[in-house]
């Protein structure tokens, strides 16, 4: 358990913490994501860290959204060094 964690909403800071990225990709079914998203309505630590979270993710997306696509062999070698860790 994080020190201070807080539970809110029936979830514990480190479960948001846990589905965030899943939350901000929505890739969470609907009940989930209510329930993540009441805990951080709830709790002021897991809203300004999920906030900045969030902001930086998108940013990341838009600077990244026009970069020149990777070489077949490249992506592929990166995949497979990915599956790894």
């Amino acid at each position: 358990m994080l020190k201070n964690e807080r539970v809110v909403g029936g979830l514990s800071c480190s479960a948001v913490l846990a589905d965030l990225s899943r939350l901000v990709d929505g890739e969470l079914p609907r009940s989930e994501a209510a329930r993540l998203r009441t805990h951080v309505a709830g709790c002021e630590v897991c809203e300004r860290f999920g906030s900045r979270f969030a902001g930086v993710v998108r940013a990341l997306r838009e600077e990244l959204r026009d970069c020149e696509p990777l070489e077949a062999g490249v992506a592929a070698r990166l995949d497979a060094r990915l599956a790894k860790l």
